[in-house]
């Protein structure tokens, strides 16, 4: 199978430490988290993903706000100069152990951090890095 992410998930899922905006979103995060540790292909797509998908049920969800789809070109546009390669919808990554530890260390260093200006999480994000990302699911 095949995980939907948006550009900016592809750093939220670095930090990823069980925590979330309900339970619903947690437990799919968890399971999803276990797909990707297990090398599973992640296909990129705009707008909401495999890991937006419990938070579309409720009223209002902010993952199809402006704020999410500017931290997908910013992470998007950060990510391609990392990798050098495109990063945009359609593509195809394989998260394997070389992929995660170069998008980590690039995290730490702070070089992506911009698609992370004004989320809720960004302080929570940088103590998990901190840490050297030892609470991360991944």
């Amino acid at each position: 199978m095949t995980i939907r992410l948006r550009a900016h998930h592809l750093l939220c899922m670095l930090t990823y430490a069980g925590r979330g905006y309900s339970p619903a979103f947690t437990a799919n995060y968890d399971r999803l988290a276990a797909r990707i540790a297990a090398g599973e292909d992640l296909l990129l797509v705009q707008g909401p993903d495999d890991i937006c998908r419990p938070l579309l049920a409720g009223q209002a969800p902010h993952c199809l706000r402006r704020g999410p789809a500017e931290r997908d070109a910013a992470a998007a546009t950060a990510l391609a100069r990392l990798l050098d390669r495109p990063i945009a919808p359609g593509i195809r990554l394989v998260p394997d152990d070389a992929l995660l530890e170069r998008l980590r260390a690039a995290f730490a260093k702070g070089s992506t951090r911009k698609a992370c200006l004004g989320c809720e999480w960004s302080d929570f994000c940088s103590s998990i890095a901190r840490d050297g990302f030892r609470a991360a699911a991944l």
